[in-house]
């Protein structure tokens, strides 16, 4: 079965670095693609970083552009969240996520509901 497990998550202060690790396993991780969405309690999980099955293409959000940088690697089966600069408000549960149904191209996706399947989350608190 597909499973997704982050980690990396951690307390950090301001201006400080983490990088979150997502491990898939169950499909072939090659083929599709990814996405982080971090989730505050009482906010909606909102959208972070996505990246194209190939590696080629990825896409942020506006709150974290030239902060954080997506990767992956298809040899391990991984995709990292590297996240510069942190702020307090960055503090959030980290999800990964995998789109395994069609997909066209090096289509990346930053809505929740275009994904199938999510990891338990990793909690990243940034202090002031």
């Amino acid at each position: 079965q597909v499973q997704l497990v982050e980690s990396g998550g951690g307390l950090v202060q301001a201006g400080g670095s983490l990088r979150l690790s997502c491990a898939a396993s169950g499909y072939t991780f090659s083929r599709y693609p990814m996405g982080w969405f971090r989730q505050s309690p009482g906010k909606e999980r909102e959208f972070v970083a996505a990246i194209s099955w190939s590696g080629d293409r990825n896409y942020y959000a506006d709150s974290v552009k030239g902060r954080f940088t997506i990767s992956r690697d298809s040899a391990k089966n991984t995709v990292w969240l590297q996240m510069n600069s942190l702020k307090p408000e960055d503090t959030a549960a980290y999800y990964c996520a995998a789109r395994l149904r069609g997909n066209t191209g090096s289509s990346i996706y930053a809505r929740s509901d275009e994904y199938d399947y999510w990891g338990r989350g990793t909690q990243v608190t940034v202090s002031s």
